[in-house]
């Protein structure tokens, strides 16, 4: 009973929030250090949220905000100390009888993970911006977007389950929208901060962020493992969780090599978000298969179908395949998912239909890898580089058409978006009969700011000579994505039919198409080159 006359107070002080919100721009401030803060919100995207939460808290002792940066201090803590209050109501509910299916429990345990990742990411900022300064502008974006992504995510789960009691995607508005105001300031430093490399700048080379001894752990051929699994017993665990779960445990977050034998281990498998550094080293895309068939259908959300799922910094993969094979008929369905700052993956295969690769946040590079799918099968809201991969598309149901990426930008300053450079797209082997029977487009925008270039890039014939698909039939985003081509080749690649949206762009600027780059899409050139993974930082 106590329980749920929390729970009735709690909404009832949530739906008190957002009246207030919408009430706050009738009144008029009677102080001189409302009027400050009022002068700085309304300088934000969202100015009455701005307003609302600083005037309820101690933010409003701050009488003369003199500086920028004071204020975008003011606002990171303020999105910070909302996301703590988000996190706990989640944990709350996880606690009570309200979670009477399947599908509740699930949306439940993704939005605590989702919501407790947020405060991970916001006290990041905070504390590495304001309090040590260790960290850049360009990093707090990258943050701050991850943690705006995280709010979203929680939401998508409880509509694609149909859930439309859960109580917490009330809050969702005010709390996007404080962050949102955060990404729009700092905005402001990262342009100031900002230095555009060109292909002069860094040719072929390791990126920086790996040490001498990661780059030689990505080249050699016999690295020496930190732990083996293998499915026969001949190594330390036959289970890969077990080897992580063990590798979590050290004091001491230095790069962890876990070698991964041959064989197809049938698991799902977490890496946590306080579990870093950890390498995973198959003997082959074709030999190592981690895999499963979590799906939508069976009651996961989209988030939560991942058969591997990344949350640890600095990860890096290289000679694996991450496997989904829920099948075609059972909707989404994600091989892996990523929200690993700063990771790499290097000839690693992902597998599955609808929803294979889940590039959910954060800073992720690809080389040499092989993707496979069909409908949305690149999605998420990272910033992610694929260079010299083959994107293979499979035979979709009667009826359906090919999507290659969904990209899930929704905020004009989340400094996001994919990139497919040097790359091929093709049919796979069970498509190549049929493409003439079917669609297939380079993507569709799932958000209103949705942003994927492709660049220097194959593009066979089962690419539409439209390129491009709208969101369910309408004109969504097509103002506000940014979809781009430049310099492909191949029988898909002529633009004279593409579409015609505003936010379509046939790239001929060097100077326009480098924004899309490892160096500057990911800042690539401060943290790749320690990886030992090949890349190229320009055009």
């Amino acid at each position: 009973m106590t329980i749920i006359m929390g729970k009735i107070l709690l909404t009832l002080l949530l739906l008190s929030s957002i009246f207030s919100i919408a009430t706050s721009s009738k009144r008029k401030s009677k102080s001189s250090n409302n009027n400050n803060i009022d002068w700085w919100c309304n300088q934000t995207p969202h100015p009455e949220a701005c307003k609302f939460y600083t005037k309820q808290t101690h933010y409003n002792d701050n009488k003369n905000i003199k500086h920028k940066s004071k204020f975008r201090e003011i606002l990171i803590h303020l999105a910070l100390e909302r996301a703590v209050i988000m996190r706990n109501i989640a944990r709350d509910l996880g606690q009570n009888n309200w979670l009477t299916t399947k599908k509740k429990k699930s949306v439940s345990r993704d939005c605590l993970k989702l919501y407790d990742n947020t405060v991970f990411h916001l006290n990041r900022t905070f504390h590495n911006l304001h309090i040590k300064k260790t960290c850049s502008s360009f990093d707090a974006q990258t943050w701050l977007s991850t943690a705006y992504t995280n709010i979203e995510t929680c939401r998508n789960g409880a509509l694609e389950l149909n859930i439309p009691d859960f109580v917490l995607p009330i809050m969702k508005k005010n709390m996007t929208e404080i962050i949102s105001n955060g990404l729009f300031v700092n905005w402001e430093f990262v342009k100031h901060e900002n230095v555009h490399h060109t292909d002069d700048d860094i040719k072929e080379a390791f990126p920086r962020w790996l040490s001498t001894r990661e780059r030689r752990l990505l080249e050699s051929s016999s690295l020496k493992a930190h732990l083996v699994v293998a499915k026969d017993g001949s190594g330390h665990f036959k289970s890969i969780q077990s080897a992580i779960n063990a590798a979590g445990k050290r004091r001491v977050k230095t790069r962890f090599v876990i070698r991964v034998k041959r064989g197809v281990y049938r698991e799902n498998i977490l890496i946590g978000k306080m579990n870093d550094n950890i390498m995973l080293v198959g003997d082959g895309m074709r030999f190592t298969i981690i895999t499963s068939d979590r799906n939508v259908q069976a009651g996961f959300t989209t988030y939560s179908s991942a058969t591997a799922g990344i949350d640890g910094l600095h990860f890096i993969a290289r000679d694996i395949t991450f496997e989904n094979t829920a099948g075609p008929r059972r909707g989404q369905a994600v091989a892996l998912r990523s929200a690993s700052d700063l990771s790499v993956f290097y000839r690693c295969a992902f597998k599955g239909y609808q929803d294979t690769l889940m590039v959910h946040a954060q800073r992720q590079f690809y080389r040499e890898c092989y993707i496979y799918g069909t409908v949305d099968f690149i999605f998420g809201n990272a910033a992610v580089v694929f260079q010299n991969c083959m994107i293979l598309v499979r035979r979709p149901l009667n009826g359906q058409a090919n999507m290659i990426t969904a990209q899930g930008r929704d905020d004009p300053f989340q400094n996001t978006g994919i990139s497919i450079q040097n790359s091929q797209i093709r049919a796979a082997p069970d498509f190549k009969p049929v493409v003439s029977k079917f669609n297939t487009f380079i993507g569709r925008p799932w958000q209103r700011y949705s942003r994927v270039v492709v660049m220097k890039s194959f593009m066979d014939n089962l690419v539409s000579p439209l390129g491009w698909s709208p969101w369910g039939g309408t004109n969504f985003a097509q103002n506000t994505l940014f979809y781009g081509e430049y310099k492909n080749f191949g029988p898909g690649s002529s633009t004279r039919n593409r579409v015609r949206w505003p936010g379509y762009h046939v790239m001929n600027s060097p100077t326009q198409a480098s924004q899309f780059t490892v160096a500057n899409l990911l800042a690539g050139g401060s943290w790749l080159p320690a990886t030992g993974v090949p890349f190229t930082s320009g055009l």
